[in-house]
């Protein structure tokens, strides 16, 4: 990282932006050689030390192929606030981002897919929806990251 003074280097704290964020990229080597990037909304947890991260999916569609083929994943979240005017004539934005790599395994127990869909609803203050008797929930394909690599950074 370039800047030092940036980085965020404790894993609570890199949890605590993570926790804050509402969407997450989630970056897959795509068709054709080019990147592929999606927005999703996700679950986190922090367990043993690493950050974990659930997301949905469907049985079919682009990001399920490319998934398919080559799990290999790099996440990105971000909180943004403002752009600040600096007394020195500078400007500046003010956020806090997080950015890591991992495998997305597709969950195949139920008990696995239910729990990351019950972090991933407690995320957004639906904890209460009652996850195994959804009609969708046959349906759905679920998905864990383990970051393996991540970081933090922030301007405040």
């Amino acid at each position: 990282m370039r800047r030092d003074e940036r980085e965020v280097g404790n894993i609570n704290e890199i949890n605590d932006i993570l926790t804050r964020c509402d969407t997450i990229r989630v970056g897959m080597n795509g068709e054709n050689g080019y990147p592929y990037i999606i927005p999703m909304t996700f679950g986190s947890e922090l367990a043993d030390g690493k950050l974990i991260i659930y997301f949905h999916s469907a049985g079919a569609g682009r990001k399920w192929e490319i998934l398919n083929k080559d799990n290999r994943v790099c996440v990105e979240a971000d909180l943004y606030y403002r752009v600040e005017k600096r007394d020195n004539g500078e400007i500046t934005a003010i956020y806090e981002s997080v950015i890591g790599t991992g495998n997305a395994e597709l969950l195949t127990e139920q008990k696995d897919r239910v729990y990351a869909l019950k972090v991933m609803l407690a995320k957004y203050k639906e904890s209460g929806f009652p996850v195994t008797s959804c009609k969708g929930l046959p349906n759905v394909e679920v998905f864990r990251i383990v970051l393996d690599e991540v970081s933090g950074k922030h301007n405040l």
